[in-house]
């Protein structure tokens, strides 16, 4: 799936772009040429058949002339920018498609399939006691076990007290911190899920984790292969 997003879809892309680029310009520049030619035909007759008396001044063919060129500047310039930033998006998406099978870290519920979960726990340092409380998808606490005073990832396994599997679905992780029998911090785990898409949406890159969870790419704080 990297490979097809990665390498061929980008191609695909590039060359369709490319080739859109190219027939635009080139049918700019001969809608550019053909306008000039009709401009200089008009003028040519505007020269011929001005009223002797009163000749049009050498001055106004220069301002007509200047005006005429730098519409055909601006036009250009349009064009070489439209590529550009043609060339901008294809790039962008090249860099999006790479971040699919990737595993991106962020403060959101993670999807369980049976595979273990990588929690980021953020403790308070004063405290004695630490648990991480888990929730399945309608809130409700489905599990709550002790873990140490630290800051070091922890492989949740998704499994009740006697070792049977939990339901497949998402889940969000609680870290709370404890001091003399009292909760004096309690906040939510940032955890590993995969990416599965990655997408444009008014100027925000969007990552679909597995599961359909969505986040932000501004709020992932860590990205690694996906195992």
């Amino acid at each position: 799936m990297i490979n097809a997003l990665g390498t061929a879809a980008p191609a695909a892309a590039a060359a369709s772009a490319t080739t859109s680029t190219y027939t635009g310009t080139t049918a700019t520049q001969q809608a550019l040429s053909s306008d000039f030619e009709t401009f200089l035909k008009m003028l040519t007759a505007q020269a011929k058949y001005q009223d002797p008396l009163e000749p049009i001044e050498s001055s106004e063919y220069a301002a007509q002339l200047a005006q005429f060129s730098m519409v055909e500047q601006q036009v250009q310039t349009n064009d070489v920018l439209a590529a550009l930033f043609s060339k901008t998006g294809e790039t962008n998406m090249a860099l999006l498609a790479g971040l699919v099978g990737m595993e991106a870290r962020a403060l959101a519920p993670a999807y369980f399939d049976g595979t273990p979960i990588t929690v980021q726990p953020n403790p308070a340092a004063i405290s004695d006691q630490v648990f991480l409380v888990v929730y399945d998808e309608d809130g409700t606490e489905v599990q709550r076990e002790s873990v140490p005073l630290s800051a070091e990832p922890i492989e949740w396994a998704g499994v009740d007290s006697e070792g049977e599997a939990l339901p497949t679905g998402a889940y969000s992780f609680i870290i709370e911190s404890v001091k003399d029998g009292e909760v004096i911090l309690s906040e939510h785990a940032e955890v590993y899920g995969r990416v599965a898409e990655a997408q444009v949406q008014n100027g925000e890159v969007i990552l679909i984790l597995e599961g359909g969870v969505a986040v932000l790419s501004s709020s992932v704080t860590a990205l690694r292969n996906g195992s």
